[in-house]
């Protein structure tokens, strides 16, 4: 319980923050759900410091507010940042909009998988029939990933040790909501069992844990470093669809201002404590590494390292969800 309580109390100061933020000139981001909530702080502090940041997300409208509010707010940056039109919930616009972006940019120092939906009405589905989380949260980002890896491989190649990274959006969920023991609760073929949508939620989170792990199992091969991460108990967009007097309670008293969840992504994305040898671990709010659930590592081992493979059974979903895609 120690390593739940310590991610809502007590949570040391943030290491990067917008005052202390490192020079980004010549760097590129995307951020996926970039216009609003934590996303938009951190596209927020991203440009001020001069990075070229593609602000990532389905809506036009959301995203060219964004654009011009982004730039309002730091008039004297010599940075870069426009609007990337994409669909996490469906597959087929994926490909075009990173073909749109490479169009335009030489290379890919961090993407921050921080899109996400949350508790969405029963039975919601992406555009391939797949639950709505499941194929936002983890499907979308697993072929964005796949798609950009080449670009980020060759960024990595000429760029410091460590500094091209993934980071992916898990939560607290981890720890409080998902199916015990080992996170996600699949069918034979690996597919993910339909919970309902509070499990199904807790699910994706675990998903994006297990495919940080799972890639930088390449970080020796490609240079690209990944980190899940849990960004904070936070208020925000997010939550539109969570209602009764128990969400209530968490959000006007033990929760934050979605900056600090940038904060968390800024140490994914920048500190020099991510470093290759990190690579797959963990952060806690608002950027520290901590522990995983037992059974959760446990999931992300093979039956002949002692685990119960759970992770690469899904993850071969993910796959053979995508490929007709990529």
């Amino acid at each position: 319980m120690g390593h739940i309580f310590s991610q809502f109390f007590f949570v040391p100061a943030p290491a990067i923050n917008e005052t202390n933020c490192p020079d980004q000139s010549g760097r590129v981001f995307i951020v996926t759900g970039g216009y609003v909530g934590v996303g938009f702080e951190l596209c927020k502090i991203l440009y001020a410091h001069n990075a070229r940041v593609w602000v990532a997300g389905r809506s036009a409208e959301k995203g060219q507010r964004a654009v011009t509010t982004i730039k309002e707010a730091s008039p004297r940056s010599e940075g870069h940042v426009e609007f990337l039109q994409l669909d996490l919930a469906d597959l087929s616009t994926i490909k075009p909009a990173v073909q749109s972006f490479l169009a335009q940019e030489q290379r890919l120092d961090v993407l921050v998988n921080n899109a996400g939906v949350m508790f969405p009405p029963a039975g919601s589905l992406d555009a391939h029939g797949n639950d709505l989380s499941m194929g936002t949260n983890c499907l979308g980002h697993y072929l964005l990933y796949q798609q950009l890896k080449d670009t980020l491989t060759k960024t990595a190649a000429s760029s410091p040790t460590g500094s091209v990274r993934v980071a992916w959006a898990a939560s607290l969920a981890v720890q409080l909501g998902a199916p015990q023991p080992h996170g996600i609760v699949i069918n034979s073929d690996g597919s993910p069992q339909d919970k309902g949508p509070q499990i199904n939620y807790a699910q994706t989170k675990v998903g994006n844990v297990f495919l940080g792990r799972e890639f930088a199992k390449t970080t020796p091969e490609n240079g690209i470093v990944h980190v899940s991460f849990n960004p904070g108990n936070l208020h925000t967009e997010l939550q539109r669809h969570w209602h009764g007097v128990v969400p209530w309670v968490v959000r006007n008293f033990i929760t934050y201002a979605p900056i600090f969840g940038a904060y968390t992504e800024l140490w994914a994305a920048l500190s020099p404590e991510v470093t290759p040898a990190k690579s797959g671990a963990y952060v806690y709010p608002w950027g520290r590494f901590g522990p995983l659930p037992a059974g959760i590592e446990a999931a992300m081992k093979e039956e002949s390292e002692g685990g119960t493979g759970v992770a690469t059974k899904w993850i071969g979903w993910c796959r053979k969800q995508t490929e007709a895609f990529a």
